[in-house]
C-alpha cells in the first residue's frame, strides 16, 4: 500500500478520536500526564487492534455486523455524552472534586471502541485486498494516538477559557452526541 494512501486512511480514521479528545479535554480542562497517556494510549491501541481484528475476521463477521455497527458506535458515544451532560448539569460547586474521569474505567473503553469501529471495516477491506496488516495497523494506531494528544491539548485550552469554564463538560457531551449522529447520518439512517 502506498505511503500517502496509508497516511490518508490513518488521518481519516483518527478524526473521530481527535474530536472525542477535544470533547474530553474541554470537560477536564486541566489534564494530568496520566490522563493524556491513558486516552492517547487506548485510542491508539484500539485503532491499531481493530484493523487487525477486521483483517482476521474477513467476510464472515462483516455480513453479520455491517447492518448495525453504526448503531453500536452511536450508542457508546451517546451513553458517554449524555452522562457528561448530566454530570455537568448537576448542581455542584466549582471547588468540589470531579465526579468522573472519562479517561478511566468503562467510559474509556466505550470511547475507545466507539472511535475505532471504522478501523475494523478498514481491516476487513485490507483483508479482501490481500494486503498485509502489520504496517497499516501500526501507522493507524500511532496517528490516532498523536491526534488524541493534540485534541486533548486543544480541548483543555477551550475548556479553560473563562466563558467556557462552566460549560466545558456540556460542550464535550454535545460533541460526542453530534459525532454519534454524524455516524448515523453517514450510514444513511436519516434518509427516508
Amino acid at each position: 500500500m502506498p505511503t500517502e494512501k496509508l497516511l490518508g486512511i490513518a488521518v481519516a480514521l483518527a478524526m473521530d478520536a481527535f474530536a472525542v479528545a477535544i470533547a474530553v479535554g474541554a470537560g477536564l480542562r486541566i489534564i494530568s500526564f496520566r490522563q493524556f497517556f491513558r486516552l492517547s494510549w487506548h485510542f491508539g491501541l484500539f485503532q491499531a487492534l481493530m484493523p487487525v481484528l477486521g483483517w482476521a475476521a474477513g467476510l464472515t463477521v462483516r455480513k453479520q455486523i455491517e447492518d448495525y455497527d453504526h448503531w453500536i458506535a452511536f450508542a457508546l458515544l451517546a451513553l458517554v455524552g449524555c452522562h457528561m451532560i448530566r454530570e455537568a448539569l448537576a448542581d455542584q460547586p466549582e471547588s468540589a472534586p470531579r465526579k468522573r474521569d472519562p479517561t478511566r474505567g468503562l467510559s474509556l473503553i466505550m470511547l475507545s471502541v466507539a472511535t475505532s469501529i471504522d478501523a475494523f471495516a478498514v481491516g476487513l477491506s485490507l483483508s479482501l485486498l490481500q494486503i498485509s496488516i502489520g504496517t497499516p495497523a501500526a501507522v493507524i494506531g500511532l496517528v490516532a494516538g498523536l491526534f488524541t494528544l493534540a485534541g486533548m491539548i486543544l480541548g483543555s485550552r477551550i475548556g479553560r477559557l473563562a466563558r467556557f469554564s462552566h460549560f466545558g463538560e456540556i460542550i464535550g457531551g454535545v460533541v460526542l452526541l453530534l459525532i454519534g449522529f454524524s455516524i448515523l447520518w453517514e450510514h444513511g439512517v436519516f434518509n427516508g
